[in-house]
């Protein structure tokens, strides 16, 4: 099955997604090309992942991990952040929820709309986390009550039906997730932590079959449906 190429005929896109670290499992390397051509893009993210880092208070790790994320956004050239906020690990499809998304999208004013997976699982016996799920699906119903939505929403996940080439972009996906060096450390203390993000972006960025490119990201278009 092959695969569109990403459309580029765009200016700004608004990423929104659950946690810190969320756009750099799988976007980043196709962010980092986007804003080399002069492309805006702006980061909307749910939570601080302030419950996301074993043994630290979530006082402590909410600001932790939202400086990491707004350090990691700047290896891939994005300066836009913000955090909305939503308590970490308790993300539920709530009118609360889908007013927020619906705000920052009208205020934002973006042509498209990226975000992380929604569906239940990445691979067989592989389970998404319930706070993507559950803000996916927000961000998808609160798209269809819009008047006027931007005119594309993609995820990012497996089963993509768009591609885009990120030769040359690889090395500032890596760099942009080590920035979050105190949530990956944590994660896995035995492995450095430049060492899991070189490993981590090189299964988002592997050859794709259908698709004529050394490193390539995929997407999938959720809205509007063809």
């Amino acid at each position: 099955m092959s695969l569109d190429t990403f459309p580029s005929d765009w200016s700004t896109a608004l990423v929104l997604v659950a946690h810190p670290d969320d756009p750099e499992y799988g976007m980043s390397a196709g962010i980092a090309r986007w804003t080399s051509e002069g492309k805006r893009v702006v980061y909307g993210l749910a939570t601080s992942g302030e419950v996301g880092i074993e043994g630290m208070p979530a006082e402590v790790a909410g600001p932790a991990r939202e400086a990491e994320q707004i350090a990691s956004a700047a290896v891939v050239g994005v300066t836009e952040v913000e955090f909305w906020g939503f308590p970490d690990s308790q993300v539920r499809n709530s009118p609360e929820l889908r007013a927020k998304i619906t705000e920052v999208i009208e205020r934002v004013s973006p042509d498209i709309v990226l975000c992380t997976y929604g569906g239940a699982e990445f691979a067989p016996g592989f389970p998404n986390q319930s706070d993507h799920i559950e803000f996916a699906a927000a961000l998808l119903d609160a798209y269809d009550e819009m008047t006027s939505p931007p005119s594309q929403l993609y995820w990012n996940g497996p089963g993509g039906t768009h591609a885009v080439d990120v030769d040359g972009f690889v090395e500032a996906a890596v760099e942009s997730l080590a920035c979050h060096s105190k949530y990956l450390e944590v994660l896995d203390p035995t492995t450095p932590v430049i060492e899991q993000a070189r490993n981590q972006v090189a299964t988002f960025t592997k050859p794709i079959d259908g698709f004529d490119a050394a490193h390539a990201t995929s997407f999938t278009l959720m809205r509007p449906k063809s």
